[in-house]
């Protein structure tokens, strides 16, 4: 018995001694004899790394960086990634030609920008969207290869410390919790990217102000733009619905984690958000939400619906913001532009845009309901004066035509009954009726 117990001391101690190698720069504590949280890859997430990043950053100096990242966010989270994360450098074209935004023509989703009248009628979706995107990415985790693709036309690329650490919180969410699943609306999507990217954005923000006071750590590249090209193309309204999980998902993350710490913030990826208006509002979580919306078709044989269970599509708070943002009806007043409320867009309950087409053409029906008939009464206010301050011809008193020289140039009819508002569009005053029925 004591022969056993003394082999097995001896078995131990040399484990023991076999895990106490010094780090690779050899400086700070020894590695663990076994992983865990705070240490990775043979480096404790307090230590020093001897790495300039002047000249950018070569295979092995990435990994060190990668490796003594990936302990400082299990540092700051408490959780352990499972694995290693590689890295994976590719130039902006090939990020272009592999994973970009374009690549033809989303009629649904056409009509559906177009009703908020972001998107115009000779514009694509999907080009504007690949733009915006194309334009500002550094980098990505790929959930395909569980790897970090960074963007970069140098084969030592600089890293932005902060794209790192955003993108290994992804990562370790990838391993430990979860990306979301998909889900029936665009708005109920963002919702659940307002969790996954506000925790990332939390965890980049904590990780920078550790830096030059308790962690010592590379410095940050200087920007030489986005490596895009301008912006003065780009659709800023549709950009600001792709961005609203970055705005405004941070502040909800905190007030959750303010409610419980970060168990609370866990159990968001058992129970995401169910729309963007729970992220803006955090006091809505998790009791309000949407109202069930829908559009009963009123159309003609001739104007068909689009082949989806159940038809259209959810535009949300945070889209109809950016949609009032974009057309000049939202007065930030000094407040953020990235803050995504406003008195005309407080106070959803719930939407559904139902687009139609026959042959080219294309219309739709959106359907809203507000929390009071105030709420109501102050959207339509807004939406009249966007189409009002753009009509060429008003036939009847719900009625506007924009002139075919307006990207929107169609014919709208907007009713308000109490708490709901129903917006009809068509390619003419007469397709009204076909499309929406008559009222």
């Amino acid at each position: 018995m004591r022969r056993n117990v003394a082999a097995a001391l001896t078995l131990l101690a040399l484990v023991a001694l076999a895990g106490c190698n010094a780090p690779i720069d050899g400086e700070g504590r020894p590695d663990p004899v076994f992983d865990r949280i705070g240490w990775e890859n043979g480096h404790w997430y307090d230590d020093p790394i001897r790495v300039s990043a002047d000249d950018g950053l070569n295979e092995r100096e990435r990994e060190v960086v990668v490796a003594r990242a990936m302990a400082r966010i299990e540092h700051l989270r408490g959780k352990e990634f499972r694995r290693s994360v590689p890295v994976e450098v590719i130039s902006r074209q090939e990020y272009s030609e592999r994973y970009g935004g374009g690549g033809g023509r989303d009629r649904f989703d056409d009509q559906l920008y177009e009703a908020l009248l972001l998107v115009g009628e000779n514009s694509s979706t999907a080009d504007d969207r690949g733009q915006a995107l194309d334009a500002s990415v550094q980098g990505f985790y790929s959930t395909r290869g569980g790897e970090i693709v960074l963007v970069s036309d140098s084969a030592t690329p600089t890293v932005d410390r902060s794209t790192l650490v955003h993108e290994l919180v992804h990562a370790l969410q990838h391993q430990q919790l979860s990306l979301g699943v998909a889900t029936e609306t665009q708005d109920a999507r963002r919702a659940q990217l307002s969790v996954i990217e506000g925790e990332a954005n939390n965890l980049q923000t904590m990780y920078a102000d550790r830096c030059g006071e308790t962690w010592d750590c590379i410095d940050r590249p200087t920007r030489q733009g986005s490596g895009g090209g301008g912006n003065g193309d780009l659709n800023l309204g549709l950009f600001l619905t792709i961005y609203a999980p970055y705005a405004t998902g941070p502040e909800f993350v905190e007030a959750i984690r303010d409610r419980g710490g970060w168990a609370a913030v866990d159990a968001l990826y058992e129970q995401f958000p169910r729309s963007t208006e729970q992220v803006i509002h955090p006091e809505a979580y998790p009791d309000e939400r949407p109202e069930a919306v829908t559009v009963a078709d009123r159309s003609t044989d001739e104007w068909n619906r689009y082949d989806r269970d159940p038809p259209g599509d959810r535009a949300g708070e945070a889209a109809i913001y950016a949609m009032l943002w974009a057309n000049g009806a939202v007065d930030v007043q000094g407040r953020a532009v990235y803050d995504y409320e406003s008195r005309y867009s407080a106070g959803w309950a719930g939407d559904r845009i139902v687009p139609y087409r026959n042959g080219d053409r294309g219309g739709y029906v959106w359907a809203s309901r507000w929390d009071t008939t105030a709420d109501a009464r102050e959207f339509v206010r807004a939406y009249r004066a966007i189409l009002g301050s753009r009509a060429s011809q008003r036939p009847a008193r719900n009625v506007y035509v924009l002139p075919e020289s307006d990207e929107f140039g169609d014919a709208f009819r907007v009713t308000r009954d109490g708490r709901r508002v129903r917006i009809v569009n068509g390619p003419t005053v007469g397709a009204l009726d076909r499309i929406g029925g008559d009222e």
